[in-house]
């Protein structure tokens, strides 16, 4: 049996988007790509061809990659309940109490992180640590090199 997938209605929307494209615009452009590359003649030294094949693994690949991940997705969809407590899907300021920085992320499922866009995993060793923390508690974020953050807000 599959594990299921945490996302977020907004993450899973973009990785269906995503799947859309690939399927409806990418796809069919690869297609003409091999067609073309074929007319060319001798595919045995058909540099075009080779790039159109590679190409066209590449878009097939992450095709199936994304309705895997879409398959077994849960959307947890983000509750209102009190906002005072980290939790799935909720936007968080923390302050690392090492450096004095402050930061603010949305905790989001694996597959739609990305920390240089303000998100990062429920999984991660920082949200794992900040899960279910409230306003003002400190925690420890079990890295390499363990340090201390402070949640200062939860919207």
């Amino acid at each position: 049996m599959e594990e299921k997938i945490q996302l977020t209605r907004e993450g899973y929307d973009k990785l269906n988007a995503e799947l859309r494209n690939l399927i409806d615009v990418i796809r069919p452009e690869v297609i003409e790509q091999l067609a073309y590359a074929r007319s060319l003649g001798d595919l045995s030294e058909n540099a075009d061809y080779d790039a159109a094949k590679a190409r066209q693994a590449d878009v097939e690949q992450r095709i199936q990659q994304l309705e895997d991940i879409l398959a077994n997705a849960t959307i947890i969809e983000e509750v209102n309940t009190s906002t005072k407590v980290v939790s799935f899907g909720r936007t968080v300021t923390l302050k690392n109490l090492t450096n004095q920085k402050t930061y603010t992320f949305k905790i989001v499922g694996t597959h739609e992180t990305n920390p240089s866009e303000g998100t990062i995993s429920n999984a991660s060793p920082l949200g794992e640590a900040i899960m279910g923390a409230k306003i003002n508690d400190k925690v420890t974020v079990k890295a390499p090199k363990p340090y201390q953050v402070q949640v200062l807000k939860v919207e």
